[in-house]
């Protein structure tokens, strides 16, 4: 009997579900949904820096995209072994004693902080530095030890932290909190406890500070210190947590009905996004997988036993059984990659959306078509043009911290500039600006892992930029001086989740041996080309110059705040 597994992969603007054959990896089915409430911008506030999003986005896609795979493959219920959900991260909901999303209480439906607070929500900057001075001071343990040694605004507790203190109604009715990728599981195992349900280990040991040495979660004497709230949530959270390839259910009945599947359907312990695309692309002790999409992911494992002790400092995290069980995952990543680009591109469609498309000639048909198809030309030509100057003609120079500083060495408060203008910098000159600056971010994380004694002898890049954008990754593989190779699926972390589900489900005895069979092959590889490599390592050192200046500018501006 054919036997299929199902990865469900949430992004940041849709959920994608990959139904593949746990024979030989084939990915007999894809099916995406975007999110609608997100997409029309509802409970964002992108000045102040939040993103919110609606778990009826995600609940409405889980269907959508389940049934339509099932639908298109022809899969009968009973081949349907297993689902395993990514998500991205840190991404926390709050919820009530019996695990129902808050905003779907009435009373919550269109309150933002009611909401999933998604990864890139900076909200919490002054809860994350309040975490980080506690940390040092308090006389306990050093709970940023394993998190780079910089606890972070996206992350957990910050965020939680900035949302009952700005909202005492939610407060008040948030009994706990679940990471997305737990919620998500949690609902369609149609679970009624969250205390008892299981925990992601790649989302609690990244995010929340998760880590035995300690017994587990940080100590409620010193989360009662930040917030008396804090203390009391610690007993309705965990105590133990496992990776993703373990059970952690399987489909309800109505969730089995609603997706024309069976209640034997495994569910496996969710994952992220980042981790899962490092198993899809089949990641090996001294590989790097860098996830490409609207930010970056760098994903590493190590069997190395002395990495669980010794910590690599200024990256977002190590922990152990968090990508592959028996070794430690290792993550960095940019805050900003294809959203530094993409905020050039709608940058450069403002004056045609409120000028060109606003002619009286056009009809309203007429001005969204043009709009839609200037938005899905403007990048592609945008490459086309900067790859055509030469290497040797000056470029200003730009730094990819548009979003805040992820890592080295987390910042949030961070901001991009761009030098080196003149009355010649024209449009591809700053878009080849800016993909050099996101490759320039790239370089520094692989410079702290072999500074730190991590030994990188191979990338990977997954991800639609990744596959998308051969200049780009020209560009990286010259900026790295080192080859980099392309995974061919399109959905490398919907493609790792469904191995995590063939393992959960008992298919496959563990994720190494999942991953031979049914992780995706390299497509093509990009080599780095000797001259522009050494010309780029020059302009490498003005970008870093450039920014110790920012940095200095952004804690100037911070001390006149304070």
């Amino acid at each position: 009997m054919e036997q299929f597994v199902i990865g469900l992969d949430f992004g940041s603007d849709s959920v994608r579900a990959l139904l593949v054959d746990t024979s030989d990896g084939n990915e007999k089915a894809a099916a995406v949904y975007a999110y609608p409430r997100w997409k029309a911008g509802k409970f964002c506030d992108p000045a102040a820096n939040r993103f919110r999003q609606h778990p009826l986005d995600h609940i409405e896609g889980v269907e959508a995209t389940i049934c339509e795979v099932i639908r298109k493959s022809g899969a009968q219920p009973q081949t349907v072994k297993g689902i395993c959900i990514d998500t991205t991260g840190s991404s926390p909901v709050p919820v009530t004693e019996n695990g129902t999303p808050l905003a779907l209480v009435p009373g919550f439906e269109e309150n933002p902080n009611a909401m999933m607070v998604l990864w890139k929500d900076h909200t919490a900057l002054a809860e994350a530095d309040e975490i980080n001075e506690l940390t040092r001071a308090w006389g306990g343990p050093d709970y940023t030890r394993y998190v780079g040694g910089i606890y972070s605004s996206e992350w957990f507790w910050a965020k939680i932290l900035h949302i009952v203190r700005e909202d005492a109604a939610v407060r008040e009715a948030a009994w706990s909190w679940m990471e997305h990728c737990d919620l998500m599981t949690f609902l369609l195992a149609g679970g009624k406890d969250p205390a008892a349900f299981k925990r992601s280990r790649c989302a609690a040991g990244h995010k929340a500070m998760w880590h035995p040495s300690w017994g587990g979660l940080p100590d409620t004497a010193f989360l009662s210190r930040l917030d008396p709230y804090l203390g009391t949530l610690r007993g309705r959270l965990y105590r133990d947590t496992f990776p993703s390839d373990q059970l952690a259910g399987h489909l309800s009945a109505e969730w089995a009905n609603r997706l024309g599947l069976t209640t034997q359907t495994a569910l496996a312990v969710g994952t992220f996004d980042a981790h899962a695309g490092a198993v899809g692309a089949k990641i090996e002790e001294n590989t790097l997988v860098r996830v490409m999409g609207t930010s970056t992911c760098d994903i590493m494992v190590s069997p190395d036993p002395g990495l669980r002790e010794r910590t690599v400092p200024g990256i977002c995290g190590q922990v152990d059984g968090s990508v592959i069980p028996g070794m430690s995952g290792l993550e960095a990543g940019q805050s900003a990659f294809g959203d530094l680009l993409a905020w050039f591109r709608d940058l450069l469609l403002w004056p045609m959306e409120k000028v060109v498309f606003h002619s009286p000639a056009l009809t309203e048909k007429q001005r969204a078509d043009l709009l839609a198809d200037a938005a899905a030309r403007l990048i592609p030509e945008l490459s086309a043009a900067a790859e055509q100057i030469p290497i040797s003609e000056s470029l200003p120079v730009a730094l990819d911290w548009i979003n805040g500083r992820r890592s080295p060495d987390a910042d949030q408060q961070l901001k991009s500039a761009i030098a080196n203008l003149t009355l010649g910098s024209s449009a591809p000159h700053l878009f080849k600006a800016l993909v050099h600056a996101i490759c320039y971010g790239s370089k520094k994380i692989v410079d702290r892992f072999e500074a730190e004694g991590v030994s990188i002898h191979s990338v990977i890049g997954v991800g639609g930029v990744a596959r998308k954008s051969g200049f780009i990754m020209q560009t990286l593989a010259n900026v790295l001086n080192r080859p980099i190779a392309v995974a061919a699926s399109d959905q490398a972390p919907a493609l790792g989740a469904a191995i995590y589900a063939a393992v959960a489900a008992g298919i496959h005895p563990d994720i190494p041996a999942a991953a031979r069979i049914m992780g995706s092959p390299v497509e093509v590889t990009f080599q780095p080309e000797p001259e522009a490599a050494a010309v780029l390592e020059e302009e490498f050192r003005v970008y870093e110059k450039l920014g110790a200046f920012a940095a200095t500018l952004a804690r100037d501006a911070q001390m006149q705040k304070t």
